[in-house]
């Protein structure tokens, strides 16, 4: 009896040596594959900026009249004024070796302050939207969160309320359009996102 639980003793031992040096080596690799494509992207040189999807705030379509003297308000109209003041762009999903591959080295810390400037963005929105909507101004931030969508912007909270507020309506086709538009995000949370919203659709 003992031979045999001894011999598959030394089968299991030679298995997972085996699998630990497999497991070493594709990530030798994994790493090796990425240092490559660092060098290659800090080799890069500048490129063009002019095709990028710049996003532009539209402020005469936007509630700006609503809440105006709240201070939380004010405070997000002040910050979406300053971000119309430079670019903004959504890189969402893409890494700065992949930028710097796209568009060059040199010009990696611009392509940051524009991503971040989108970040600031639509936090600005949801924010701005979930205030109007808790205040009673249900169009109005309707009209905020739907244009951040339009952005692509990948917050869960801007997906859930405009849902809400389009099942309150009984838009149900509206909340089927945004599938689609979440299905495409670029973004790990875009599943979850498509599962919410289709729970909407089976409430």
């Amino acid at each position: 009896m003992k031979f045999p639980f001894f011999a598959s003793f030394i089968v299991f031992c030679i298995w997972l040596g085996y699998e630990l040096h497999k497991h070493k080596n594709m990530e030798a690799k994994r790493e090796q594959e990425f240092w490559d494509r660092e060098a290659a992207a800090n080799s890069t040189r500048r490129k063009p900026l002019d095709n990028l999807e710049y996003i532009q705030i539209p402020f005469d379509s936007l509630p700006m009249e609503v809440l105006a003297d709240d201070p939380g308000v004010l405070e997000y109209h002040e910050t979406l004024r300053f971000l119309s003041e430079s670019p903004i762009v959504n890189f969402t999903g893409i890494s700065n070796t992949d930028l710097k591959l796209m568009y060059g080295a040199p010009n990696i810390d611009l392509l940051s302050r524009y991503d971040q400037s989108y970040t600031t963005l639509v936090r600005t929105l949801q924010n701005w939207g979930q205030k109007l909507y808790e205040n009673g101004n249900t169009d109005e931030a309707c009209r905020i969160l739907e244009f951040a969508v339009e952005t692509r912007t990948d917050i869960s909270a801007t997906y859930k309320l405009l849902a809400s507020i389009y099942q309150s309506r009984g838009q149900l086709d509206k909340i089927r359009k945004l599938i689609p538009i979440a299905e495409g995000l670029n973004t790990s949370l875009s599943g979850n996102i498509v599962s919410m919203l289709e729970s909407f659709l089976s409430n």
